[in-house]
């Protein structure tokens, strides 16, 4: 599958950046690449949790499990979010208590030669997984945190450069602050990303309301509905777990007018005009003449 593919690019790309900055940061004795490179790797471990939450959001309905497995998603999500939330606490705590000690020696060059590097790698692979799983949750959380992958590559080359320019200009006892203080931007930069999904992830466990395009097109088909058969206002419920749609409409009818194929048809009618939005559609409509039933 198109989504599966884009996962594994993820995986295999975050692999090989998180090496190169452990091995870089390790050789250039930067906290910052380090920091990078250890921050990459553990987001490997989280784009291969994608991939188990992919496989088992696929699973078929059995009898333990009869509305199948679509929660594993928004778990997933949120896990990613608390662990990157957790990381990014560690780097700022530490590079505090760098900034206490009196810095560090790092060279400038290098740090820019990686920051160059890495911001090449996280736009190919940002612009790519989209293109390879346009409809992915798990894809589009995973370019999330390679776009900010390639804007945290951008503040660390530019950062390493004024530092390069800061020793030119002889202001040298700056410079073993510029590590410790782009580490600090670093987190600053990358916090929105676990927000984000933190945020996504615990509103669908919630079983909070849909985003607002799924919101507007059930609301536009609950009312053509109602139009074409002659139906009052629709009373509408819905919310989304990972790639499915859960909706709920209720009409209110008068008695003696309408049967069980009446309901079919406007449910058919419901669930065509939701396909185009790319989910699985789980539609429930109910006629009914008592109004205390749909409150």
């Amino acid at each position: 599958m198109s989504e599966t593919r884009a996962l594994r690019l993820s995986v295999w790309a975050s692999l090989l950046v998180g090496v190169v900055g452990v091995v870089w940061g390790l050789v250039a004795d930067s906290r910052v690449v380090l920091f990078d490179g250890v921050f990459t790797i553990f987001g490997t471990a989280l784009s291969a949790l994608s991939l188990l939450a992919a496989w088992a959001a696929r699973l078929a309905p059995d009898e333990l499990y009869p509305f199948g497995r679509e929660a594993v998603i928004p778990v997933a999500i949120v896990v990613q979010g608390a662990a990157l939330t957790a990381t990014l606490l560690y780097a700022a705590i530490d590079s505090v208590s760098l900034i206490l000690s009196g810095g560090s020696d790092t060279a400038p060059t290098s740090v820019i030669g990686y920051g160059l590097v890495t911001l090449v790698i996280a736009l190919a692979v940002a612009f790519g997984l989209p293109r390879l799983a346009p409809r992915s949750e798990l894809a589009s959380a995973e370019a999330d945190q390679w776009r900010a992958g390639a804007l945290l590559s951008a503040i660390i080359a530019v950062g390493a450069a004024a530092a390069w320019g800061a020793a030119a200009l002889g202001w040298h006892r700056a410079v073993p602050y510029a590590d410790p203080v782009l580490v600090l931007v670093a987190v600053a930069v990358l916090a929105p990303v676990p927000w984000r999904l933190l945020r996504s992830g615990g509103r669908e466990i919630l079983e909070a309301a849909p985003p607002p395009a799924v919101r507007e097109a059930i609301a536009q088909a609950a009312a053509a509905a109602s139009a074409e058969f002659g139906l009052g206002d629709p009373i509408v419920r819905a919310t989304k777990l990972g790639r499915r749609v859960y909706v709920e409409i209720d009409y209110i009818v008068a008695a003696g007018q309408w049967d069980v194929a009446d309901e079919d048809r406007v449910r058919r009618r419901l669930i065509g005009a939701l396909e185009p939005l790319g989910y699985e559609i789980w539609a429930n409509v109910e006629l009914t003449t008592d109004p205390e039933l749909v409150e």
